[in-house]
C-alpha cells in the first residue's frame, strides 16, 4: 500500500456490528515468509464511544424507545498484487462485474480467516464468522494504494445480494422445527451441533479440524438415532453411518498428523454429508409424526 500511483482492486463488505477484531490494516499471507497475498482493512463506522457506554448507570427506559444506533464495520480486502494502469485495472473490473460472486467469495474467505484467527488469538469461542447475505453491501471495484487502504475507489460497483429461490415449503421447514424446539416437540442432538461445526470448519477450508469434528459427531450421531424409535428413512441410514467409522476413523488419525490428501479429504466430506443428511430425516420424520416429539 505504499505504492500511491500503483492500482489496487478490491472488495468490500459491510455489517451492521462489529466483528471481533480492532480497526487497522492487516497483511495476510499464506505462510511466514512469503508474499503477501491480501491487506485486509477494518473500520468500524458510527459506533458509540465505548468510554460514554462504560460510565453509563442503570436510568429509567421509556415505554416505547427509539432503535439504538449500532456499529457499521467495513471490510475492505485488497490485492497486494496491483495493476499498473487504469487500463488493467478497468479490464479487472469488467471481469468482476460479469462475474462477481466469485471475487465476493474469494475476498470473504480472507475476512473469515481473519475473523477464526481473532477467535484462536484472543480465546473467544463467541467471534463468529460471516456469511455474505449478512452485509448491508458489498462491492468491487480498484484505486490507488492509499485511497481503498482507506476504504474509497476512483471505481467500484454494488453487487446486490440474490439468495437462491425455494419453493416454499422448503423454506417453511425450518420455521417449523424452530418452532417445535422452542415448544418442547422436539429436542436438539448434540450431533446436530457437532455437524454444524464440522461443515464450518469444511467449508472454510479447515479440513483437520473437520476430521477431528466429524469423528466425534459421527459417534455422536449414531448413539443418539440408535437411541430413539427411528422412522424407515432413518433407519435405512443406520448401517450406512456405522460403515463410516472406519474412514472417518482414518481421516481424524491423519489431522493428528498433518494435512490430510486427497481421498481422506473426500471421505470427510462424503460421511459429513451422510451424517446430515440422516440428520436431516430425523428432524422431518419428527415435524411429520402426529403431535411432534415427547
Amino acid at each position: 500500500m505504499n505504492e500511491p500511483q500503483r492500482l489496487f482492486s478490491f472488495a468490500q463488505f459491510e455489517f451492521a456490528r462489529e466483528l471481533g477484531p480492532a480497526d487497522g490494516r492487516y497483511v495476510v499471507r499464506e505462510a511466514a515468509g512469503t508474499e503477501a497475498s491480501h491487506v485486509l482493512v477494518l473500520r468500524t463506522l458510527g459506533a458509540p464511544e465505548r468510554r460514554r457506554l462504560a460510565r453509563r448507570r442503570p436510568r429509567p427506559a421509556e415505554p416505547e424507545p427509539e432503535p439504538e444506533p449500532v456499529p457499521t464495520t467495513r471490510a475492505t480486502v485488497i490485492a497486494a498484487v496491483g495493476h499498473d494502469d487504469e487500463a488493467s485495472a478497468g479490464d479487472w473490473l469488467a471481469g468482476a462485474r460479469r462475474d462477481p460472486d466469485d471475487v465476493l467469495a474469494g475476498a470473504l474467505s480472507v475476512l473469515n480467516r481473519a475473523l477464526h484467527a481473532h477467535a484462536v488469538a484472543s480465546g473467544d469461542p463467541l467471534t463468529v464468522e460471516v456469511r455474505r447475505e449478512q452485509a448491508l453491501a458489498a462491492r468491487v471495484g480498484w484505486g490507488r494504494g492509499e485511497q481503498v487502504a482507506d476504504g474509497r475507489w476512483a471505481e467500484a460497483v454494488d453487487v446486490p445480494f440474490r439468495p437462491p429461490r425455494r419453493r416454499r415449503a422448503e423454506a417453511l421447514r425450518p420455521q417449523e422445527r424452530l418452532a417445535a424446539l422452542l415448544g418442547g416437540r422436539d429436542r436438539p442432538l448434540a450431533a446436530e451441533l457437532l455437524v454444524l461445526r464440522a461443515r464450518l470448519d469444511l467449508d472454510q477450508g479447515r479440513e483437520r479440524e473437520a476430521a477431528l469434528q466429524l469423528r466425534v459427531a459421527l459417534e455422536a450421531g449414531i448413539a443418539e438415532l440408535g437411541a430413539e424409535v427411528p422412522s424407515d428413512d432413518v433407519g435405512r441410514r443406520m448401517d450406512e453411518l456405522r460403515d463410516q467409522r472406519g474412514p472417518v476413523g482414518d481421516a481424524a488419525n491423519a489431522a493428528l498428523r498433518g494435512a490430510l490428501d486427497e481421498s481422506e479429504r473426500e471421505a470427510v466430506a462424503h460421511a459429513l454429508g451422510r451424517l446430515e443428511a440422516a440428520l436431516r430425516a430425523r428432524a422431518m420424520a419428527v415435524l411429520d409424526a402426529p403431535g411432534g416429539a415427547t
